[in-house]
């Protein structure tokens, strides 16, 4: 927001305050208590994993859920939110916001655990990106500033859920070539493709649209490093991962070998 004077006021709504500290505590009970006992319920092979398995296990149980949530709220904001499409740079924000507070109480969640985890699941990557995102969506949710582009990455988790169950499957113990494997993996480079890779015209010519106009400069140095500079960074590292994903796909469907459905028995596949 502006003051008479121009000057950019830095302002938390207690809105987004709360449903930041609801969605940290959240993803908490998700981990502890909700992840344990739906996993035991639903899937045997869960109770026979080792700790550091089981950690994982539980963090990926969170990061899907929070993906498919954001995820969608993302479809729903790019399709119907008319005032963040007409002014991608300085629209209303106040859906974005919400989402936005979502994501940020999940990643500090997921910074704690990684601390607290370190050994079994931390990774430093994941701490910077974690940090990045949060730097980046300071931005968003004191100023409000560039709410389409904040959102349209955020489109981005929905390829996650296939990621995740990418994992389940190698740590239950299902062959690369099974069915449910094979199924998933075609799942994840297609839908990765078309969030991560096939929208990448769309938004930087949203960008080059907005670069140099009045709005794009009312944006503060600050919130230019962390939209620009980032934005190419990470999708340099999509086509690259975009890249190996499909090498391993296709080596997959060409490798010899029937494509079996795998049983589970004593987390393993038979």
């Amino acid at each position: 927001m502006f003051t008479k004077q121009g000057v950019v006021m830095e302002t938390f709504s207690p809105l987004v305050l709360c449903i930041a500290a609801a969605s940290f505590v959240t993803f908490q009970c998700l981990y502890y208590f909700v992840s344990p006992w739906i996993s035991a319920l639903f899937c045997p092979g869960y109770s026979r994993l080792g700790p550091r398995h089981t950690i994982e296990w539980n963090s990926r149980t969170v990061s899907t859920v929070h993906a498919m949530i954001v995820g969608l709220f993302c479809i729903y904001i790019l399709l119907f939110d008319d005032a963040v499409n007409e002014d991608p740079v300085w629209g209303n924000p106040s859906l974005v916001k919400k989402n936005v507070a979502i994501t940020c109480g999940y990643l500090l969640s997921d910074m704690l655990l990684l601390c607290f985890y370190w050994r079994a699941i931390g990774d430093k990557f994941f701490v910077i990106h974690h940090l990045a995102a949060l730097y980046a969506y300071y931005y968003v949710l004191s100023i409000g500033m560039l709410p389409y582009f904040a959102n349209f990455r955020l489109v981005a988790e929905l390829s996650t859920p296939c990621v995740n169950q990418r994992w389940f499957f190698e740590v239950l113990g299902y062959p690369k070539k099974s069915f449910p494997n094979m199924a998933n993996g075609i799942a994840m480079t297609t839908s990765f493709f078309m969030v991560r890779i096939a929208v990448m015209p769309m938004y930087y010519s949203r960008m080059y649209a907005v670069y140099g106009t009045e709005p794009f400069y009312r944006v503060t140095f600050g919130g230019r490093c962390a939209w620009i500079g980032p934005s190419f960074c990470l999708d340099i590292m999509n086509v690259m991962w975009m890249h190996k994903m499909a090498r391993g796909c296709i080596r997959v469907l060409r490798s010899p070998g029937n494509v079996k459905v795998g049983t589970v028995q004593n987390g393993k596949v038979h």
